[in-house]
């Protein structure tokens, strides 16, 4: 835990804000569940107003008035510009190079930007068995670039993932060259105590921002590898008026829509 809570905004809205700056206004962005779409949508509705969100149901250009549970979320199809089938989605507009940002979380991450949705353990024999990769592997791989979000602890950025869900760098440097893969990868990771980057020769992410109130010794503390910093470490701005009233908006309407869905199943 930091201490941006005594700042006015907690280290999950500050990784969510500091992850919304990221997107541009003419990205098409193919969005993952959870931390990813919150992001996604605060910068729809702050800087990025024509920004295109796509997700793995196959909904383009959603507008959603509220964050949804899953990819299967009616909101997703009734606020979409269109809505096409999911092999459509894959081939055409992933596979076909449409895609300019994939948005991922991640169960676990390694420092090449590796990630495990599948299982926490031995396959075989699981401690947590996980949703699994859904479309994140193909994601991975075909978006221009990739974007990370995730809260930072020992136990999810760690030196070697537990199962190779969806291929970041590999093995760090030209791996990803080496297998014929011609995407950029994970470009960037944003997670609630800092903004990291790959080296540009390693491929190994490294911190070239700490959000205000965060000292290197919490970055090491909370994660799995040692953490590499740039020599020139900037300081994420704090979020401004505007950005932190949207989300919290969109989080009070998601809550509130969710908490009415919730009533109608129990009557």
């Amino acid at each position: 835990m930091s201490d941006t809570e005594d700042l006015g905004f907690t280290p999950n809205e500050m990784m969510t804000i500091a992850a919304s700056r990221a997107l541009k206004n003419d990205d098409v962005c193919f969005v993952g569940i959870g931390a990813p779409s919150a992001a996604c949508n605060v910068a729809r509705l702050t800087h990025a107003p024509d920004i295109t969100l796509i997700y793995e149901s196959g909904t383009i250009g959603t507008a959603p008035d509220v964050l949804p549970l899953s990819i299967g979320d009616g909101e997703l199809c009734e606020t979409a510009v269109t809505t096409v089938a999911v092999p459509e989605m894959f081939r055409y507009w992933l596979q076909g190079g449409r895609i300019s940002i994939g948005f991922l979380g991640a169960a676990q991450l390694d420092k090449f930007g590796n990630i495990n949705t599948t299982v926490i353990g031995d396959y075989a024999h699981p401690k947590t068995r996980l949703p699994g990769g859904g479309g994140a592997p193909e994601i991975a791989t075909s978006s221009r670039e990739v974007y990370i979000t995730m809260a930072q602890s020992k136990r999810g950025m760690v030196e070697k993932i537990d199962f190779f869900t969806s291929f970041g760098h590999g093995e760090g440097g030209d791996h990803r060259k080496r297998l014929g893969i011609d995407t950029a990868g994970p470009t960037l990771l944003i997670t609630d105590l800092a903004v990291w980057k790959p080296d540009p020769v390693t491929k190994e992410f490294t911190v070239v921002s700490v959000h205000p109130g965060v000292t290197r010794e919490q970055l090491q503390a909370t994660c799995g590898w040692t953490v590499k910093f740039v020599e020139a470490l900037d300081e994420t701005p704090a979020p401004t008026e505007l950005e932190l009233k949207t989300l919290r908006d969109l989080q009070a309407r998601t809550k509130a829509a969710h908490a009415g869905t919730a009533k109608g199943k129990a009557a």
